[in-house]
């Protein structure tokens, strides 16, 4: 699919992965909705390049109905719809104060798990009723964000490993659903990424975690995963698959 003058609407996108992804898809030519739960983040990655910014929740699924029709009426319906929104959750099933954290585990599922179903789902209602752009029949994309913890989960993932499996879980039934109207679901599960939380960790706890990873030894970039994005769109046999970016890393137990 070509991104040049394809509408693109991208979860998360005032931070991290989102916002990589989204200034990526925008230097490709891509008419970008930026999509955060935080106004001034998605306002100022959207001013910064050219795109329209929407706050949302994305676990809401009448605010992520009112986001696809603000964004339909101002650019047009997306093609290209990439979920980033996410929570990080590091809590046990058995804390030793015996509490148990059954409402983080709820929450942890409802933004990650169900807000990328909601938004995949209003996507797919979108694209379907486009017409085909090339002569395989192709109408759009869906790309989802699962972690590696959804393999390799650690002590206090629990919540955290479970709602990305169900991600992880939901491509290839939904890629074999929604072949018929030329939508592909995509999902990549990344490893240790740059963020705003490893930015502000010690140099020596820094260390230990990139002594984990195999080659290359070091974090991923965001704009390494915002170009996995666009190598998925680009090309068409890339369908009903999970790809972990990762630097072959298996982390360990804790």
């Amino acid at each position: 699919m070509d991104i040049n003058g394809t509408i693109a609407l991208v979860t998360g996108a005032g931070s991290g992965l989102g916002e990589a992804t989204a200034r990526r898809l925008a230097a490709a030519g891509a008419k970008v909705a930026v999509l955060d739960l935080s106004a001034e983040a998605a306002q100022r990655v959207a001013g910064e390049i050219g795109g329209l910014a929407v706050a949302v929740d994305v676990s809401d699924a009448a605010a992520v109905e009112s986001a696809f029709a603000e964004v339909t009426e101002k650019l047009g319906t997306p093609r290209i719809a990439v979920n980033c929104a996410g929570i990080g959750t590091a809590t046990r099933i058995l804390p030793r104060d015996g509490a148990l954290p059954i409402e983080a585990f709820e929450r942890t599922l409802k933004v990650n798990t169900l807000g990328s179903y909601i938004v995949l789902s209003h996507a797919a209602r979108a694209m379907s009723a486009l017409e085909p752009v090339d002569a395989d029949g192709a109408r759009g994309i869906i790309l989802n964000t699962a972690s590696v913890a959804y393999q390799d989960g650690q002590i206090g993932q629990a919540a955290y490993a479970a709602s990305k499996g169900g991600i992880a879980s939901l491509t290839l039934p939904a890629a074999r659903e929604l072949a018929r109207f030329g939508i592909r679901v995509m999902t990549i599960a990344p490893g240790l990424f740059e963020t705003a939380m490893s930015a502000g960790l010690p140099p020596e706890a820094r260390a230990a975690l990139e002594a984990g990873l195999p080659f290359p030894s070091r974090m991923g970039r965001p704009d390494e995963f915002a170009l996995l994005v666009q190598q998925i769109i680009q090309n068409p046999l890339l369908n009903g698959e999970v790809i972990r970016l990762d630097s072959a890393v298996r982390l360990a137990p804790k």
